[in-house]
């Protein structure tokens, strides 16, 4: 309502008379707000309000009649409110003595406490698992989204079944896994539609998200077999636990008692209390808000893995999982003594983790919920080779074959982080690839599977990171024909190593004239005849880790004098060799 400046300034309100207040304002007030100015302020004047014979108006949930002629309270009082007993209460209300003088077009206010109800069926928004609905005539029903259910269903939710439902003034009730909820009344009153719901909670826990009631003086009431929470509008939840009944206020305040006196406290955000037979129990600050450990922002495994930071006086923790930032679409929950949580079978997609800490008395703590993005497809390959270590110039990565893959990314890193890398090859069309730039040092690798779709190119996650180390490949120390009997050979090794050496005439080492296993870096074998010959040594490393031959390392065994005791003929400069014809 809007008031004239001036007047305000030269005639106080709380000065006029209510004649000159309805003679100065009474064109800007609607005609059901001035009926109830001047029935609450003077009765005697209701008959000057009038308004169009038999239509309504509402004003703070009550309903405003105008009446017809001849209108009695008994027939205003069976029209509204279904039933003629009530006439003394309107009358009382209005102020009016006489049941039968109500002239044509007088206000009547019918108390929105009063009005005839009528049914108002709850609608199913959110559903996942196994939930069930038995009617009160004991028939079990299916549940959909967007089912109905009316007044005296009884929800059950499995293991893993959760439903959320909508209520006429779009209230919001969670049912989460392992509980039964009786809806014990859904009705909203007729003409106002201000809403009465009473939910029955048998086992387990309900959540409640209530619009405001203040305004259209609605009744949301949650009770059990020890308990009666009632709201006017807030965010609140309720538990059946071996220590009683538990009560937790998110936002706004909740009126906690039992049958006979249900007002016994009220609880404000952020507290909790626990309801037992023997009473109500003292209001009790709720556990702060859990955060967790970063990383769990992007979850790119089957398996998701979500860490939390411990909470002071927390004896467990609940996490749930949700398609929506208000987790009332849960799909998936979890409670742990641990600080980590696991879960699994979610498809790729955007949702929201909420999570919790209770305390010793099973009150919940409030929440924090956070979004995440799970992306695990197209899945990554299994990385083959190499593992552990690879001996050889060229360093060659295997992987499984991916039937959906259109091409592979592969990366090389210095860290597990993949910080440092030193090879990014992407669109490999075959599950393999080989280099020789990778030079000797520690490395870590993954693979990734990249898939042609009509939106464009999708790129699943990498694989798990693979450790491997590139070592110097084996080699043989440089030959000298010292002329003697026996053949010496050697070459470069580690600590723990057994080697096989191979010794032919020709470099493939079709059929090897020699091949020892020995346990040192050199060899010995009796003097061949004099020609070209091939060596070869193959290195087991102390973990069991078999290398690769060296390449075949070419050598000469040379014509030599020998004197009558078969010794070979020396000079002061070395082996006598005959010269070659």
């Amino acid at each position: 309502m809007q008031v004239n400046a001036q007047s305000q300034a030269t005639t106080p309100l709380a000065s006029l008379s209510l004649g000159k207040f309805i003679r100065r304002f009474g064109s800007i007030l609607s005609k059901a707000s001035l009926a109830l100015l001047i029935l609450h302020s003077n009765p005697v004047l209701a008959e000057k309000v009038r308004g169009k014979p038999g239509t309504t108006e509402i004003v703070s949930a009550d309903l405003v009649y105008y009446a017809l002629e001849r209108d009695t309270l008994m027939s205003i009082s069976k029209q509204f409110t279904d039933t003629t007993s009530n006439w003394e209460a309107i009358g009382k209300r209005n102020r009016i003595g006489n049941e039968r003088a109500i002239p044509i077009g007088s206000a009547v206010i019918i108390p929105a406490e009063l009005l005839a109800e009528e049914n108002a069926p709850a609608r199913v928004v959110a559903l996942a698992g196994i939930v069930t609905a038995i009617q009160k005539n004991g028939q079990e029903i299916p549940v959909n989204l967007n089912a109905s259910l009316n007044e005296g269903t009884q929800i059950n939710t499995s293991k893993n079944g959760f439903v959320t439902l909508a209520l006429a003034d779009d209230s919001r009730v969670s049912i989460p896994s392992n509980s039964q909820a009786l809806l014990n009344r859904l009705r909203v009153t007729k003409f106002t539609k201000s809403p009465r719901t009473e939910i029955k909670l048998l086992d387990g826990r309900v959540e409640s998200q209530v619009s405001k009631l203040d305004v259209n003086k609605g009744r949301f009431e949650v009770r059990s077999k020890l308990a009666i929470a009632g709201v006017r509008g807030t965010h609140f939840r309720v538990g059946v636990n071996e220590n009683g009944i538990a009560n937790e206020v998110l936002e706004g305040g909740v009126a906690v008692g039992q049958a006979e006196k249900p007002n016994a406290l009220i609880l404000p955000a952020g507290q909790g209390n626990i309801v037992t037979r023997d009473g109500v129990g003292k209001p009790v600050q709720l556990l702060p808000a859990p955060t967790l450990n970063p990383g769990y922002q992007l979850q790119e495994r089957p398996r998701l893995q979500f860490n939390i930071n411990a909470v002071d006086g927390a004896s467990e923790y609940r996490a749930q999982i949700s398609k929506d930032a208000q987790v009332q679409n849960i799909i998936a929950e979890n409670t742990s003594k641990d600080l980590a949580f696991q879960f699994t079978d979610l498809v790729d997609g955007d949702y929201f983790l909420r999570v919790t800490a209770i305390d010793p008395n099973r009150l919940e703590g409030m929440p924090s919920v956070m979004p995440f993005k799970v992306k695990t497809k197209p899945e990554p390959p299994f990385p083959l080779q190499p593992k552990h270590k690879v001996r050889t110039p060229a360093v060659e990565f295997k992987w499984a074959q991916s039937s959906e893959a259109n091409f592979y990314h592969l990366q090389v890193a210095k860290d597990a982080q993949f910080r440092e890398i030193v090879l990014d090859q992407n669109q490999i069309t075959r599950p393999e690839f080989s280099t020789e730039k990778i030079s000797v040092g520690q490395y870590f690798w993954r693979i990734a599977t990249v898939v042609e779709r009509t939106s464009g190119l999708d790129h699943g996650p990498f694989s798990n990171p693979q450790s491997f180390s590139v070592l110097p490949s084996q080699t043989v120390n440089p030959f000298e024909d010292k002329g003697g009997q026996q053949l010496e050979f050697s070459w470069p090794s580690e600590p723990g190593q057994r080697f096989l050496v191979q010794i032919a005439n020709e470099p493939e080492f079709k059929k090897p004239l020699f091949s020892k296993e020995v346990n040192e870096a050199r060899v010995q074998m009796p003097r061949p005849e004099s020609g070209i010959y091939y060596i070869r040594v193959r290195a087991t490393d102390a973990d069991r880790f078999i290398g690769i031959f060296s390449q075949p390392q070419k050598f000469e065994v040379g014509l030599r004098w020998i004197t009558g005791t078969g010794e070979t003929l020396q000079s002061m400069s070395g082996v006598v060799r005959p010269n070659a014809q």
